[in-house]
């Protein structure tokens, strides 16, 4: 009997991986779900842990699911080059803005997230079963971005707490998801908060995932993601006339070190 479940077993293996190479489709929805199985299945696992060693919701937990996540890069054959980490290196609080790809941005996220530093997510990500629940007790800062003033309030608190918790805010300034090799506009609550805690900007610049992840055309292999942390932007004696100023400063740069890792023309 457990001759013939494992025969089973593996003609099931082999006709997935036949699939995988003849389909395009199929093996982008294989891995897609895979990595979906793999956030929640880690995600349940690494709540416990974080309530038994930090107690509840604290960015201390981040340490825990940074070490946790850093490990799925084997199961996808995803490699990191990361230049520049001596730039998160500042005194005190920072704002860090970074480009946002698609949902395998969670890994390059991990890959280089500083300690102490909370991350802003959409409020839906709550509801995302365990991996709603680990980002909840690793102190991610939620906001409603279908209502302008909800989300103008829980900033203005976070500028309150960042400079009172001595912590880093992570914040994606074209606030959606973009695998298109280029950046979308930047909305400027990011600059806006930098300015009021006349705290820095440190701009955190990912290579286009277009070479081997693109859900339009079913892509999804290996490859290699060059990461940058950029040389932090001052904002100390900036005022609410200078953030537009900042935004485009640190949109056009962002944009210069995005085709020159990704290796395309600007």
């Amino acid at each position: 009997m457990e001759l013939g479940w494992l025969l089973w077993g593996a003609a099931v293996l082999l006709l997935l991986h036949v699939l995988m190479a003849l389909s395009p489709a199929v093996n982008f929805a294989l891995r897609i779900g895979f990595y979906s199985f793999l956030c929640l299945l880690a995600s349940a696992l690494t709540v416990p842990v974080c309530l038994l060693v930090n107690g509840g919701r604290t960015v201390k937990n981040m340490r825990i699911i940074r070490a946790v996540v850093r490990t799925f890069k084997y199961f996808f054959g995803l490699r990191f080059e990361v230049k520049g980490l001596e730039n998160f290196k500042v005194e005190g609080p920072a704002i860090i803005v970074s480009n946002h790809q698609s949902i395998l941005d969670m890994m390059g996220l991990m890959e280089v997230l500083p300690d102490d530093c909370v991350q802003v997510g959409k409020k839906e990500l709550m509801y995302a079963g365990s991996v709603g629940l680990i980002i909840y007790l690793g102190g991610v800062i939620f906001i409603n971005r279908k209502s302008t003033t909800s989300a103008k309030m829980v900033m203005a608190e976070v500028a309150k707490s960042m400079t009172t918790d001595n912590v880093k805010v992570w914040v994606y300034p074209e606030g959606t998801r973009n695998c298109t090799g280029d950046l979308l506009p930047f909305k400027k609550g990011a600059f806006h908060l930098a300015v009021q805690a006349q705290v820095p900007v440190i701009p955190v610049v990912y290579s286009s995932f277009t070479s081997f992840y693109n859900p339009k055309t079913n892509l999804f292999t290996s490859g290699k993601i060059k990461v940058e942390v950029l040389p932090p932007i001052e904002t100390k004696g900036l005022t609410s006339d200078d953030v537009s100023d900042l935004t485009d400063r640190c949109f056009h740069t962002m944009r210069e070190t995005l085709f020159r890792l990704s290796g395309s023309p600007s």
